[in-house]
């Protein structure tokens, strides 16, 4: 699929997306004091500094609770439509929140809850600002429809003017647990997560959230995720 990049595995405190950026960076910082060319050596230093802060990839521990739905993104609630639709999924009525992803946010994705990938769906698209509202329908998209015990959910990462490079780390058929990374968006961009039209929402409209910390909203008691395991990615 084209613009998709799918390694096994991302644990690494930088995400491996970034060495493209961050080793040339250096490479030039390196040869341009070893010429006696220190504030050009400074600049790039500084900027391949910049990267790296850019692809951290930190450790998260999700909050307990099967019944919650976690942001799969750090950044901002831009937001929140309760009487959505997708084609991807069965139900009719659903509920959207959308989160605003910025150049300074950790840009890891992370599963809302844990489940099986039932699909992954990958379409090519625009690259309007990813604030906009049509973004969720025209932009270059993947989506991730995860199926726990009693529901589907569906993520989408949503690319942007510049963020135009979506990485998917997992597979269809695949367990994912709470919190676990499952892609990231390179330059800033945005994900929508589709919810039962029946659940809670736990966030508002400019509220700040953290990828796998951060509850979007509640299952109604008795309805849970799939089954939990141990450890998270």
């Amino acid at each position: 699929m084209p613009g998709m990049i799918r390694p096994a595995g991302h644990y690494e405190p930088i995400a491996r997306e970034g060495l493209v950026f961050i080793v040339p960076l250096f490479l030039v910082a390196l040869v341009s004091w070893w010429y006696g060319h220190p504030w050009v050596s400074l600049f790039f230093l500084a900027a391949a500094v910049c990267v790296c802060l850019f692809f951290r990839n930190p450790e998260r521990t999700p909050p307990e609770g099967e019944h919650l739905v976690l942001s799969p993104a750090d950044g901002r609630v831009v937001e929140i439509v309760d009487d959505a639709r997708s084609d991807r999924l069965d139900e009719s009525r659903l509920k959207r929140i959308s989160i605003f992803m910025s150049i300074f946010n950790v840009h890891v994705n992370r599963s809302p809850i844990s489940g099986t990938v039932r699909k992954i769906d990958h379409r090519p698209g625009s690259f309007l600002d990813a604030r906009d509202p049509e973004a969720s329908v025209v932009n270059e998209h993947n989506s991730l429809i995860i199926r726990g015990n009693d529901y589907d959910l569906e993520v989408v990462q949503i690319a942007g003017k510049v963020a135009r490079r979506i990485a998917c780390w997992v597979a269809e058929g695949e367990h994912v647990r709470r919190g676990q990374r499952f892609g990231l968006i390179r330059f800033g961009s945005r994900l929508d997560v589709y919810l039962p039209k029946h659940f809670s929402i736990h966030v508002e409209v400019g509220g700040r959230v953290r990828a796998g910390v951060s509850v979007l909203a509640k299952a109604p008691d008795g309805e849970t995720q799939g089954p939990s395991r141990q450890g998270f990615g």
